[in-house]
């Protein structure tokens, strides 16, 4: 039986995914993959299939938010996915990170709804070590810049308070925020997938973040190249993962 939100089942058969939030991303993850296949559309949730260098690998869009990724997470799962990659965008935290680096979450402070709803607040939000490292492997050999660190997720950028908390976090060392990462490191360790989080920064610290988006759009940016960069780092880190588990 499908799932209920992905309308996906186990007959798709891969044990890897990566999650971007938008679903016009899924096209421009197409170009990296062979053997494409459309999956299923169903409300934020946009899937396809397809191999890298011969592994199987769904990409599927997870909408914006921790209670949407959520769903994705429980019901990849459900499927038989083992590991999850997330490949989505920030906003930096610290003055040093540049339109288009890469930021891979050592763990995430758990300024989130969903994963409290989970579990007390003094359980950790952390990445797969391996995967983790994978991913920085993967960036130094392909030359990418990146930064590895705490990343904050938050519900909403809109909210009054926002310019001061990020202050706070960033003067904590804190490198960017997204929504979705403590709902995906959490989830991932209670039910037992592996996960890790690759975030592409889209607005400078200190920017307008609704100016920044803007510019992330049209898609002729540093940022856009930092989407086409962390797509390929998490493809090629999980099929480098595959063959150290499972040739």
């Amino acid at each position: 039986m499908k799932e209920a939100h992905i309308q996906l089942d186990a007959s798709v058969n891969a044990k890897y995914a990566i999650m971007p939030g938008d679903p016009a991303r899924i096209d421009r993850i197409i170009p990296f993959l062979e053997n494409v296949e459309e999956l299923e559309y169903n409300r934020e949730f946009r899937s396809i299939k397809g191999t890298y260098k011969g592994v199987p690998v769904i990409a599927i869009s997870t909408g914006v938010g921790g209670s949407s990724c959520s769903l994705a997470v429980e019901e990849l799962r459900h499927i038989g996915v083992e590991c999850m990659i997330r490949i989505g965008s920030c906003g930096a935290l610290q003055k040093d990170i540049k339109l288009g680096d890469l930021l891979f979450g050592s763990g995430a402070v758990r300024d989130d709804g969903v994963s409290r709803t989970y579990v007390d607040l003094r359980y950790p939000a952390v990445p797969d070590s391996e995967l983790l490292q994978l991913l920085q492997d993967c960036a130094k050999d392909f030359g990418y810049d990146y930064h590895v660190g705490i990343i904050q997720s938050h519900e909403t950028f809109y909210h009054d308070t926002n310019a001061e908390e990020e202050k706070y976090w960033s003067s904590l060392g804190v490198l960017g925020s997204d929504f979705e990462s403590a709902a995906l490191f959490t989830i991932g360790r209670i039910r037992g997938a592996k996960t890790a989080s690759i975030l592409n920064n889209v607005v400078l610290y200190g920017q307008d973040t609704s100016e920044s988006i803007g510019d992330y759009v049209d898609g002729a940016n540093l940022s856009a190249i930092g989407e086409k960069r962390e797509i390929e780092t998490a493809l090629e880190a999980l099929y480098r993962y595959d063959q150290r588990h499972h040739q």
